[in-house]
């Protein structure tokens, strides 16, 4: 099932900090699942300075898979997510961009779906959803779940999006759609993500969906805090005030 053919490369990127634990097995998923299904692709990692030695399993890594395969494009310090993405757009040679966290919470099986789906429809992005059909999420306790669907559902009432799964972060996009979305986007962190499926849906993008199971990080510390809960619900009260 060749499909280097048709032209189409995928650069995945993953923003990286503290991420030694799982870097090395996201890696090799990645390459097993790009392998087996035939797809060219390339996967940067953007390490934020990580105190514990995730560049230097990064530099293993690409010792082991080929500099053509494995791109490192590291930064000094942690400067969040948006501008991790425009960083590793800058060095993307793909015509499209796959983005996804590196601590296991997304598995690169889905890929070939995302591609599929994408290819389907010729839809402008495709995010992959823990709320419809098989989708689900595994290991978050009652709270954590309440919150995303508190923090879904408040997003849909008011942003209308067209999509179902709002704050997931693991989605496929042309890569010129994402170069225009993220220059009209304003928010940071967890908020991020949303805005950039509002901005989508304002400027008329096509978006397909793939239902995911998404799986609480395998090691570290989860990402979601008390803080980042009051920047959401302030970013999405901006959000509406300027859609």
């Amino acid at each position: 099932m060749a499909n280097v053919a048709d032209g189409d490369k995928y650069s995945v990127l993953l923003p990286t900090y503290n991420e030694r634990e799982n870097l090395p097995l996201i890696v090799w998923l990645l390459v097993k699942y790009f392998g087996e299904s035939g797809f060219n692709y390339e996967i940067i990692v953007i390490d934020d300075g990580s105190p514990d030695g995730t560049l230097e399993v990064a530099e293993q890594l690409q010792k082991v898979y080929g500099e053509d395969k494995i791109l490192l494009r590291p930064r000094a310090k942690k400067l969040g997510l948006g501008t991790a993405y425009i960083h590793g757009m800058k060095h993307a040679s793909g015509n499209f961009i796959i983005i996804m966290d590196a601590d296991l919470s997304h598995h690169p099986k889905f890929i070939p779906e995302f591609i599929q789906k994408q290819k389907e429809g010729n839809y402008d992005l495709v995010s992959g959803t823990r709320y419809r059909g098989n989708g689900g999420v595994y290991g978050w306790d009652l709270r954590r779940k309440l919150i995303s669907r508190g923090a879904n559902f408040l997003a849909q009432v008011l942003l209308r999006p067209g999509a179902s799964d709002l704050t997931g972060s693991f989605r496929l996009y042309k890569k010129k759609v994402l170069e225009s979305l993220v220059e009209q986007c304003v928010s940071k962190g967890y908020v991020f993500q949303m805005e950039m499926i509002v901005r989508a849906r304002q400027l008329n993008y096509t978006i397909g969906e793939v239902p995911i199971s998404f799986v609480d990080r395998v090691y570290g510390e989860s990402k979601l805090g008390g803080n980042e809960i009051v920047s959401y619900a302030k970013g999405l009260l901006m959000l509406f005030a300027t859609t």
